[in-house]
């Protein structure tokens, strides 16, 4: 086994999240573990709306934490949700004086969007939908010039090692598996790693981001909260590609319409917000409408026009891939499973159940979310953690130690991974665990994950179905429907269940094994 003792702060992940954190905590010596090149596989550079921010005159911090708790469906936490959106200005003034570009009028304010659920325009924007990759752009120029943060690209963390209930390293591993793991020990460790999308089918999340860091930390005993609240994004644009390309909800914000194949704008009657309903209720009714074979479609022609193209790039161009032209056309979409409101259980330090384990970003369930994120409030809770867990990892170490870069050395024995297995594990999930669920599927992709698991036990798909079962179990107990959670069986929501899960993988596994054992 190869051993490397570090006193660097161990941050797994290279979003948002974690590139904020390793500049938050400058000067302290911190390591980054990236699988992939900074900027490229993260969720964080994908995101097209923006952030979430009372900004202008006439909002507040307090509307914008109301509206927060309404579209969470009565699970948020009011004491996190009035103080992230109490900090959101701050971050937004922060990210400004590190470079992003967000668009000003003429007078040098803010411009702000309009997006589903929200009772105002409040989410700051770069260029119609650039703002996830230009807030990247800049954090990864401030990161690459930051002395004390190391980044170690192409390397990923597979597990935790915890003694006592106390996790004292990391397991990492190259991360293209070519290689076997070596322990990284260190004196606290953040995970920032993203959420777990990509275990469905249909998402729009990057390839990568397939519950792995949720996985690990609940093998590793952490408590989980809210597994069974998965957000799916009402329009994808269902052009075949695997991620599906986001038509972001800042064009619904602009006053673009859903419509279906006879041209009937189906939301009308559904909600009184019709476009702009909360998410759930909006994926529910594009669901419906592509399962009945009614062709749901975004029409961007009538309030947007040619400008579609030059307002809202990132949707322009993945319409050219597809050969849509959505100035003639309406945009084809479908619902794709988008972000998790659950994760690691953290506190309002952003501190998980484990000892010297942090966790910021969609890795974690800080109560903000409940059981449906209110529009561009992800990345905003991702600054604002990032930053909490940053002041809390400086409390708890002190004065910063001497911490030489480290070289990796890397032992022989890759263990690989099959992506036909993958393949059956996002099948199960989106055909069981997705935007419409019942015992009956719930329990047959408790059945599929389990068989899976049992056949491929490398450490990367353990990761992954452990975060599986536990969204499965969660919501096969959940016998009620609330946000993101719809149980066809159980339509209705249940007051007496207007409260988060908590749970562990030992929880949801009891669960999986009185399924496996009804056969």
């Amino acid at each position: 086994m190869s051993t490397i003792d570090t006193q660097r702060v161990v941050i797994v992940g290279a979003g948002l999240g974690a590139l904020y954190a390793a500049v938050k905590l400058a000067p302290r010596p911190v390591l980054v573990i990236s699988p992939e090149m900074l900027g490229e596989g993260a969720s964080s550079a994908w995101a097209q709306g923006g952030v979430a921010a009372a900004m202008s005159r006439g909002d507040s911090p307090e509307s914008h934490a109301a509206d927060t708790m309404m579209a969470g469906a009565g699970t948020v936490d009011p004491a996190i949700a009035q103080m992230v959106t109490a900090e959101a200005r701050q971050h937004i003034l922060d990210l400004t004086d590190l470079g992003t570009p967000f668009d000003r009028d003429a007078s040098g304010g803010y411009v702000m969007s309009r997006e589903a659920a929200h009772s105002t325009a409040r989410v700051v924007r770069v260029r119609g939908d650039q703002a996830g990759r230009e807030i990247m752009h800049a954090l990864i120029g401030t990161v690459r010039h930051t002395p004390s943060v190391q980044v170690a690209e192409g390397i990923m963390a597979s597990g935790l090692e915890v003694q006592d209930g106390v996790v004292t390293g990391v397991w990492i591993e190259k991360a293209d598996q070519s290689s076997g793991r070596s322990l990284l020990r260190s004196p606290a460790i953040l995970l920032a790693g993203g959420g777990s999308g990509g275990l469905f089918a249909v998402t729009t999340n990057p390839p990568r981001i397939r519950g792995q860091v949720i996985g690990m930390a609940a093998r590793a005993g952490a408590r989980i909260a809210d597994p069974e609240f998965v957000q799916f994004h009402p329009t994808a644009i269902a052009s075949g590609e695997d991620p599906a390309p986001l038509a972001t909800e800042a064009l619904r914000g602009e006053g673009a319409v859903l419509i279906n194949a006879t041209g009937e704008r189906f939301m009308l009657p559904v909600h009184p917000d019709a476009e702009l309903a909360p998410r759930d209720i909006v994926a529910r009714a594009v669901y419906l409408e592509r399962q009945a074979g009614r062709a749901p479609a975004l029409d961007t022609r009538a309030c947007l026009g040619a400008d579609v193209i030059t307002r809202f790039p990132a949707v322009a161009e993945a319409c050219k891939r597809a050969g849509i032209d959505p100035v003639a056309q309406p945009i084809p979409v479908a619902a794709a499973a988008h972000y998790h409101m659950g994760g690691i259980d953290t506190d309002a330090t952003g501190h998980a159940s484990l000892g010297n384990l942090w966790v910021c970003g969609e890795a974690s369930s800080t109560g903000l979310h409940g059981a449906n994120r209110l529009a561009s409030n992800g990345l905003l809770e991702a600054l604002v953690f990032a930053r909490i867990c940053a002041l809390g990892i400086d409390a708890q170490l002190g004065a910063p130690a001497d911490a030489p870069e480290i070289e990796f050395d890397f032992p022989e024995g890759a263990e690989g991974i099959d992506e036909s297995a993958v393949a059956q594990l996002r099948a199960a999930m989106t055909d069981g665990v997705g935007v419409v669920r019942n015992a009956e599927g719930l329990k047959r992709a408790l059945r599929t994950i389990a068989r899976i698991e049992a056949a491929h036990p490398a450490q990367a798909m353990l990761n992954m179905t452990a975060t599986a079962t536990l969204i499965a179990a969660a919501a096969l107990a959940r016998e009620e429907s609330r946000g993101g959670h719809f149980r066809s069986d159980f339509p209705k929501s249940d007051p007496a269940m207007a409260q988060r899960t908590h749970m562990t993988l030992a929880d949801a596994l009891a669960i999986r094994a009185r399924v496996l054992e009804e056969q």
